[in-house]
């Protein structure tokens, strides 16, 4: 036997250890309240949506093109960051507390087969660029109403999530270009 395998023989042995492997590997189901948690944040936002549709269906016809822009922008948002919410929720759960088990399921979202945690902080990275994109087109159809300063810092704000997102980009295409290339050299030795 080699040693490696020795060593995972003796592991198993070891009650005290494979206590303590059963309790961290358990400790993943404290995360599910986080989970349910945000589902009620979503029933939240789907109430803020009903509402803000309600305003501006009720008063279309005595506000301006403008303001029905700035409500309209102002849904877009609720539906970005209720879809952030879902990949956070559905994403979230799959990778890091249990399987879904959804593989026939017809309404299985496609980004759902291959979920990790990079490819999560990238989504998640993505859908808060598209939240803020929101947020400054807001700010920039209000800009008459609206501060210097709090536009500068909107657009800092912007510029730093871009960043970000092209920071964790990089580094994940390096950490792929590495995994590939080490894989490659196990497998031709």
């Amino acid at each position: 036997m080699s040693q490696p395998d020795s060593k995972i023989h003796e592991y198993h042995r070891n009650p005290s250890l494979t206590f303590l492997a059963q309790m961290i590997f358990w400790s993943r189901w404290l995360q599910a309240p986080l989970y349910l948690g945000l589902i009620l944040a979503q029933g939240v936002y789907v109430y803020q949506f009903m509402m803000e549709l309600y305003h501006l269906v009720a008063e279309a016809s005595r506000i301006g093109e403008t303001q029905i822009m700035l409500i309209v922008l102002g849904l877009i948002d609720v539906v970005m960051i209720a879809n952030l919410l879902i990949m956070v929720i559905v994403g979230g759960y799959e990778t890091f507390v249990s399987r879904l088990n959804l593989r026939e399921h017809p309404d299985q979202p496609q980004w759902l087969s291959h979920v990790n945690a990079t490819t999560m902080k990238i989504k998640l990275s993505m859908a808060l660029i598209g939240i803020s994109s929101i947020h400054l087109l807001k700010t920039f159809i209000n800009a008459a109403n609206m501060s210097e300063t709090t536009i500068k810092w909107q657009v800092i704000i912007h510029i730093t999530f871009l960043l970000s997102a092209i920071a964790m980009a990089i580094t994940d295409r390096i950490m792929s270009k590495t995994l590939l290339e080490t894989h490659g050299k196990i497998y031709h030795d």
